[in-house]
């Protein structure tokens, strides 16, 4: 969107825009629906996790339980960020820096010097998917959850009371006078006022729907000196301020045709926050990493500093220095007077999870991870960084999505993300898009005889890419949540999530035969790799382990346990996959086999000694 807009109404459909209202459809459509798998009792079990250190830890290997001196040799080659994505930020009454983290489903309370995490506020309080938060008169803090839909509060005495707005609630702040505000980003589109007290029913000022999504994702937003509420549309590009009114006032169903919105400025890629400095200023935050300081009554920007991509929020402490937070990797940054960055909290994968190997450079591994926002490529041997390939949130027809499974595909990637609804598959060197698979909520997917397979909770099974023909359907008493799968060319190996069992499906040319349990009790079982000598590796988050199954007899094994993995999502049940975020595993040329470790935000290798 480069030229100011004349029907803003049109425009935010427009570009960029049309890529997040697909979004907004199709999250939206997997949001509310009642999920087949929600025919078992989640396993909410925190993980305790081994303490590594990147030092070499050895385990008994169970590959053969009657050899004791059979052991493999576990080790951290990469250690990524504190913080699962660092989305909203503001200071406390405390003088400290409060930072709402949805993956990590936590408030992180930091000092702001050294980045010490002082607490840690999550389900247990009530904090479930917290996306954005703010401090009221009485120092009270509110934050806004993202996937249930409401809004938090907790007093200075710790008493916590919550009220339902709409999925998607995201953007919250007061103004002078105490008022409370919130907006709808991602999974809806709209902007309310609250009861600060959160009990009367919430105003809605803009009403918006799927199939016309009025702001654009209006996302973190300010009250600027003239009382007027300032924010960026996410999918639209441009910048608006909004009169609020007062409470009675009717809803505007046309915004910016009837006065309640109007347009500021436009020539941003991915504005997603905006905040005044204690003179006035507005400063807007772009997900380039460039922030602008704008001249809010001539539209005019200027940029300011030019810092990561993957920024999301900015908050000023009472002596008017800017943080920033960065979703994409998890890094909070301090902006010191001379534009220099400072790190508080160092950044890197927030959120490892399903892994591939092609073949790399000087016979080594390339490791590539899926990792929410990004695809990362490792040096298998060392953990280092090679590439850094960005994926879009809103779901661009030609981009990587967000990645959340990976399986090897001759010199491609098989891309799946149950958040963009896709199947891709996708060339690393080229960066292009091969093939792309609209799906329902697709949990993994490999080759398998000239097709896509994929486990699909929105299907309603696991099934073919191309035609979704039903291969193993959930029928809620057998099959409840299929999540990793591997094959060996001929044979398919389904994960039951729910109830623990590996499922075989043999095949009469294309025609699956009946499927055939052969290991029962492994607890969450999600990443599947075969690994060429008779043995199917399994990740068991709920017993934070990696297991294999002799497909001989079906006599399952520890090969490493204590790793830490992302386990369940507490409390989003009915809001997402119970895979969340998936544990994978791989296994590379010469026999190392990786695992993603999402509870620490590690990659594991595990090499026979």
């Amino acid at each position: 969107m480069r030229d100011k807009p004349t029907d803003l109404t049109n425009t935010v459909h427009k570009g960029r825009a049309d890529s997040g209202l697909n979004l907004f459809k199709g999250f939206t459509l997997m949001l509310v629906m009642t999920l087949t798998v929600m025919g078992f009792d989640s396993v909410v079990d925190e993980q305790t996790g081994a303490n590594f250190n990147g030092e070499t830890s050895t385990f008994d290997s169970a590959i053969d339980k009657k050899d004791q001196n059979s052991k493999v040799l576990v080790k951290e080659i990469y250690t990524g960020a504190h913080i699962k994505g660092a989305n909203g930020i503001n200071f406390g009454p405390d003088g400290n820096l409060y930072i709402a983290s949805v993956a990590d489903q936590e408030i992180i309370v930091m000092n702001k010097q050294n980045g010490k995490i002082l607490k840690r506020l999550g389900p247990t309080n009530g904090v479930i998917s917290p996306d954005d938060l703010a401090f009221g008169p009485d120092g009270s803090l509110y934050w806004t959850d993202l996937y249930t839909g409401e809004v938090g509060r907790m007093t200075p005495e710790g008493v916590v009371t919550k009220q339902f707005v709409a999925p998607g609630v995201n953007p919250i702040t007061f103004n002078e006078e105490g008022r409370l505000f919130v907006a709808l980003a991602f999974l809806g589109d709209g902007l309310y006022e609250l009861d600060p007290n959160l009990i009367d029913t919430p105003r809605q000022i803009i009403a918006s729907t799927p199939a016309n999504p009025l702001l654009g994702f209006l996302n973190g937003f300010d009250f600027g000196p003239d009382g007027k509420l300032y924010g960026p549309s996410f999918a639209g590009g441009f910048l608006m301020r909004v009169d609020v009114g007062e409470p009675g006032d009717p809803t505007s169903t046309d915004p910016f045709g009837d006065g309640t919105a109007e347009f500021v400025a436009d020539g941003f890629t991915v504005p997603a926050a905006v905040k005044f400095d204690s003179e006035g200023v507005l400063h807007v935050l772009d997900q380039t990493g460039e922030v602008f300081k704008l001249n809010t009554v001539a539209g005019e920007k200027t940029l300011f500093i030019k810092i990561q991509e993957g920024l999301d929020n900015l908050a000023f402490d009472s002596k008017g220095t800017l943080y920033i937070s960065n979703a994409d990797f998890g890094s909070v940054v301090e902006i010191l007077p001379s534009g220099q960055p400072r790190t508080i909290s160092g950044g890197g994968m927030i959120a490892p999870m399903g892994m591939a190997v092609l073949p790399g450079s000087n016979n080594r591994d390339a490791l590539f991870v899926a990792n929410l926002f990004r695809l990362y490529q490792l040096n298998g041997l060392t953990g280092r960084e090679e590439y850094v390939y960005k994926g879009d949130l809103l779901g661009g027809e030609d981009n990587l999505t967000t990645p959340f499974t990976l399986s090897a595909d001759g010199e491609n990637l098989i891309v799946s993300s149950y958040f963009g609804q896709v199947v891709q598959v996708w060339n690393p060197q080229s960066e292009q898009i091969i093939d792309t698979y609209q799906m329902g909520v697709p949990i993994d997917a490999i080759r398998f005889k000239n097709d896509i397979v994929v486990s699909d909770l929105g299907l309603g099974g696991v099934v073919r890419a191309s035609d979704k023909a039903m291969i193993l359907p959930i029928d809620n008493t057998n099959v409840f949540a299929p999540s990793g799968l591997a094959t060996d060319g001929e044979t398919l190996w389904v994960a039951d999530w729910g109830t623990g069992i590996i499922w075989q499906i043999e095949f009469d040319g294309d025609t699956p035969k009946p499927a055939v349990p052969i290991v029962f009790g492994l607890n969450n079982p999600e990443g599947l790799a075969w690994d060429k000598e008779g043995g199917l590796l399994v990740v068991e988050p709920g017993e934070s382990r990696l297991s294999r199954i002799d497909l001989e007899n079906g006599d399952v094994s520890i090969i490493a346990d204590g790793l830490n993995l992302s386990g369940p999502a507490v409390g989003l049940d009915a809001a997402l996959p119970p895979t969340y975020l998936f544990d994978g595993v791989t296994i590379g040329q010469s026999g190392d086999i990786y695992v993603s470790g999402g509870g620490k935000n590690v990659i594991y290798r595990i090499s026979k000694k």
